[in-house]
Order: structure tokens, then sequence, then C-alpha cells
């Protein structure tokens, strides 16, 4: 017999959290409801402070070690370059195909709900959306405190002074490369403890959601939804496309490789979830340790496209509900603000709707427009979630081959 895999546990455990869920949504109270909601979405809770967990060491740890095996300077800032380029190519992408299918489908002004008064509070913080807080925010005051808050692009700029400098000082450096190494091991490890975890969350997830929401959600919203998972499976299409240029038809291989990490991170919510397994997955592809421990944590900060499709996505359909007129020029303008100002921000709570209540304010669109989709964001992050997976998972494999470094399948998919 088959041993069932952690997709097929995921998929398992979805299908009865959307059971449970529906269940409880139509038999039990409004009270009942919020409480079940609570209960079960505490173990949804525990998955992700244990993925949090991990996060920082092994970013530390492998980035310190792969910057080091890198050798030199110039090799950082190449493969860095390179990288980047790809990200900026990428995000301008995604909100180029939220600004076109917006446009075409007009979805905010077929809106049948009362807007919101334009003095409602929207309860989200965009006191980080300055120009100067982003730069100050990428230095890190103290490490420990970045390591304590998962402040990953700190983590990042650390791990590279501290990499450089400890490939610099000969042999006393490589015990300390040594000792990082195991530690990276040890942790992904723990990981792979934790990943046990990972149908359960991804059942109370599910659960939470529906027993709260129920399918009548998908009746008020169904054509923003469906507009959406659509969108988010063209961009998927383009991306393997694009890469399929530089790999061929390895990128088959690659979904397929990835494709746990993507339903994980689908089912709750979160792109987190996934980041530790997906450098494992990553170097099985062929991809070296040294190339992916740098893109993949610079890519959970300048790399979500999924999050950027949505930005594009929900700003213009605030505007075409409240009846705001955009030109060209002003929506252009937008997708630049949006791909600055979004840099830099994973880790912030709903962190893609704090960029656009910022952005909204400089084009006198209502900010509480936001309010309308705050009912069905869990079901739009979780589109977005998976596909910054994806998204992040395609970067390093390019940026792989680029460097004329990706190598074979190590582990067979099954």
């Amino acid at each position: 017999m088959r041993k069932i895999g952690l997709t097929g546990w995921i998929m398992i455990a979805m299908v009865t959290g959307v059971i449970l869920g529906l269940w409880v949504h139509y038999n039990t109270t409004a009270e009942q409801k919020e409480s079940f909601s609570g209960a079960i979405s505490v173990f949804t809770d525990i998955f992700l402070r244990l993925i949090k967990m991990i996060i920082a060491p092994l970013v530390f740890s492998t980035l310190v070690v792969g910057i080091a095996k890198l050798g030199d300077v110039k090799a950082v800032g190449r493969i860095g370059g390179k990288t980047l380029l790809w990200f900026m190519g990428a995000s301008l992408l995604s909100l180029v195909l939220g600004l076109i299918i917006m446009n075409s489908l007009a979805l905010g002004e077929e809106l049948r709900l009362p807007l919101p008064p334009a003095n409602v509070a929207t309860g989200l913080d965009q006191s980080t959306i300055t120009f100067k807080g982003f730069v100050t925010h990428v230095f890190p005051r103290s490490i420990f405190e970045a390591m304590a808050n998962n402040e990953i692009l700190q983590i990042v700029v650390f791990a590279v002074f501290f990499g450089i400098a400890t490939a610099s000082i000969g042999e006393q450096g490589k015990i300390v490369i040594k000792g990082l190494d195991a530690v990276a091991h040890v942790v992904l490890r723990v990981t792979g403890y934790v990943m046990y975890f990972a149908p359960v969350a991804a059942f109370a997830a599910i659960a939470s959601v529906l027993a709260m929401k129920g399918p009548e959600l998908l009746v008020t919203y169904g054509k923003f939804i469906i507009s959406f998972y659509l969108s988010i499976l063209g961009l998927w299409l383009i991306l393997l496309l694009i890469a399929s240029i530089f790999v061929g038809r390895r990128v088959i291989e690659l979904a397929i490789s990835v494709k746990d990490m993507i339903l994980l991170a689908f089912s709750t919510a979160s792109s987190e979830a996934a980041f530790p397994r997906l450098i494992q997955e990553l170097e099985n592809f062929g991809c070296p340790p040294k190339i992916v421990s740098f893109v993949l944590p610079l890519g959970y900060s300048f790399n979500l496209d999924g999050s950027m499709l949505y930005m594009t996505f929900a700003s213009l359909f605030i505007a075409q509900a409240y009846g705001v007129e955009l030109t060209l020029g002003q929506e252009i303008s937008m997708l630049l603000v949006l791909m600055l100002t979004s840099k830099g921000i994973a880790g912030v709570p709903r962190a893609a709707l704090v960029v656009i209540a910022g952005t909204l304010s400089l084009y006198n669109i209502p900010q509480q427009g936001l309010l309308l989709l705050l009912g069905i964001d869990q079901i739009l992050d979780m589109a977005r979630s998976a596909t910054n997976v994806l998204g992040n998972s395609i970067a390093a494999v390019v940026v792989s081959k680029w460097e004329g470094e990706l190598g074979e399948t190590a582990v067979h998919i099954k």
C-alpha cells in the first residue's frame, strides 16, 4: 500500500475542515460559531508560531554559510543584482496584470453593497508607509531584536556583513562556518518535526474560516473572488512559461517539487509556513545551498508576487466602487508607488492592506473602502500566499541557472 505523503494529508485535512466548518456554520448560533472559530484556530496559531520560531535561526545560519562559500563581495553583488532584477521584473508583471484585468472587468462598478462612510475608521496602522521609514527599517538596531521580531530583511543585512567578514578572516572563520552549518542542519531537522503538525493546522484554518463566513460569502463576492483566483492562475502560468525559457521542461518538475509547500501556504494563508521546508525542496531540485539561502530570505521581503497582484486588484476595485476616475498616468504611478512601498513589509499583520491604505490616500480614494474586502481577506490571502511561495521558488531556480550552477534533482519526485 502506498504511503500517504504530506500533500495527501493536507488535502484530507482541508476536506475534513470544510465539512466540519460548514456543519458548525449551519447548526450553531452566532455566539457558538465565534467560540468554535476562536478555539480551533489555536491549532493554526501554534503551528505558525512554531514556524516563526524556526525562521530567524534558519535564515541567519544558512545565509552566513552561503555567503562565506561565495567567497568574495563581487560574487555577492553579482548574485544580488541578478536576484533583484528578477524580483523587480516579477513584481512589475504582477502589478500590470492586475491593472489590465481590473480595467477590463470593472468589478467595483458592479458592486451592489452599501459603501462604508468616508469617516469610518479602518483600524489599520499606516505609520510604516514612508520612504524614510522603509530605508531606516532595513538596517537593524540590534540583531537580537531583529531575530526576536522575525524581521527577515534586517537579518539578511546583518548576515551579509557577518558572512563576508567571516570569510575574510581565514582559518578562524572556517570554524564559525562549520558551526553555523551544523546549526542549519539541526534547525532543518526541527522543521521536519514541526511539519508533522501541518495537516492539523490546515484543518483548523479551513474549519475556522468556513464556520464564521460560510458559503454565503461566495454569493456576495463571488465574481471578485473567482476573478482574482483566475488571475492568480494566469500569473502562475506566465511565471512558469518565463521560467521555462531558462530551465525548459524542468519547470514542470519544479512545480511538482514544491506542491506540498504551495498547498501548505494556501491552507494556512501564510507563505512563512512553507519557508523552512522550501529550502530543502529547492536544494533537492538542484539549486546550490548558497544561492537558495541568499535568494529566499530576500524574496520574502522583495518578491511577493501574489500580494502585488492583489494590491492592484484591491486598489482599483475600491476606486471603481466609489466612482473615482483615474487616468492611465495615475494608474501607472499607482503601480510604481505600490511596488516601492510594498518592499520590506513582510511580517506586518495584513501587510498588503496596510500598503493599500497608504496608497489610496495619495489618490483621494476613501480608505474606508478596504472594509469592503476585510470579510474576504482570509480567502484572498490563501491564494496570494501560495503564489508568493511559487514565485520565490521560480526566482531561486532562475538565478541558479543564470549562475550556471543548477544541478540535477537529488531526490526523485514521488
